[in-house]
């Protein structure tokens, strides 16, 4: 007999991404560490050198680990906790540079839900078609639009093949 995984319609994944802090966000969440070594200093230096190291790990681990997802399977967006069907969404747009910029601040959808991250230039906005929805559009993050758009326009077009 032979198993195979994500054999239902719908659950092969097409894109992922983890919205992680970048470079210069993790080095400032490590230098916590060298603070709580200072503190831990009269007890003992190497037990201050163990603490500080151990603080650095942890809270860089769990900056990391707590990081929003974005992905895509064929019939679903998921960006971080919430998730709505392919069927919904309208036709997407990516936006890098100062639209991205004017696209998260001045002109962002007031009536719309976000998935933005600091440090990350690249946003996707997607259009909701549903009238029951209150929500106008979704704006996420990501490092990378272009794969973000051409995942969710196949997922799109998987979900409705009479679309153009």
């Amino acid at each position: 007999m032979r198993l195979v995984q994500n054999e239902h319609r719908g659950t092969r994944e097409i894109y992922r991404e983890r919205l992680a802090p970048g470079l210069w966000m993790l080095v400032t969440i490590a230098l916590a560490g060298p603070m709580a070594a200072l503190v831990f200093t009269p007890v003992g230096a190497t037990i201050a050198l163990i603490i500080g190291a151990l603080v650095s790990l942890l809270l860089v681990t769990l900056s990391i680990i707590a990081s929003p997802t974005v992905r895509v399977t064929e019939t679903t967006l998921y960006a971080g906790r919430a998730h709505i069907d392919a069927h919904w969404l309208g036709e997407p747009q990516a936006f890098t540079g100062e639209e991205a910029m004017a696209r998260r601040t001045r002109d962002i959808a007031r009536d719309g839900w976000h998935l933005i991250r600091g440090g990350i230039d690249g946003i996707v906005i997607v259009p909701i078609d549903d009238p029951d929805d209150p929500v106008s559009s979704w704006t996420i993050s990501t490092r990378t639009p272009d794969r973000l758009l051409a995942a969710i326009m196949t997922a799109r077009r998987s979900e409705r093949p009479e679309r153009p």
